[in-house]
C-alpha cells in the first residue's frame, strides 16, 4: 500500500498490530530516521485525526508508562511522551508508553 505521509504509515501500523507498540518499535517498523519526540508529536495528532475521521469509532489507546522500580503508573499525561523520572521514587527506570488503535463497539 502506498502512503503519502508518515502519519498514514503509523496509523496503518497501529491498526494492524495485535499488541501495543512503543515509539522505539514504531521507529524500527517505519525504518525512517525520526526522533522519539517527532514520533510522539505524530501520535498526538493521530489521536485527534482518527477520532474525527472515524466519528469516534476508533481511538488511539495508550498503555501508560510506569516506573520499573516502584510500579508508579503515569496515568495523567496530557500528551503522549516518556517521562524522565518517577515522581514517587525518583528512579529513571521508566517503561515507555505503548500505543494501539482500537475500534469501539
Amino acid at each position: 500500500m502506498n502512503y503519502s505521509t508518515t502519519r498514514e504509515k503509523i496509523i496503518d501500523i497501529l491498526r494492524k498490530t495485535d499488541r501495543p507498540l512503543s515509539v522505539d518499535e514504531l521507529a524500527l517498523i517505519l525504518d525512517v530516521k525520526l526522533t522519539a519526540k517527532e514520533i510522539y508529536e505524530h501520535l498526538h495528532h493521530i489521536a485527534k485525526t482518527i477520532r474525527a475521521r472515524s466519528r469516534e469509532c476508533e481511538v488511539l489507546a495508550m498503555e501508560p508508562p510506569h516506573c520499573r522500580k516502584c510500579g508508579y503508573v503515569f496515568k495523567d499525561l496530557d500528551k503522549p511522551r516518556k517521562p524522565s523520572r518517577c515522581p514517587r521514587c525518583r528512579s529513571e527506570l521508566i517503561s515507555p508508553p505503548r500505543f494501539i488503535i482500537l475500534r469501539k463497539n
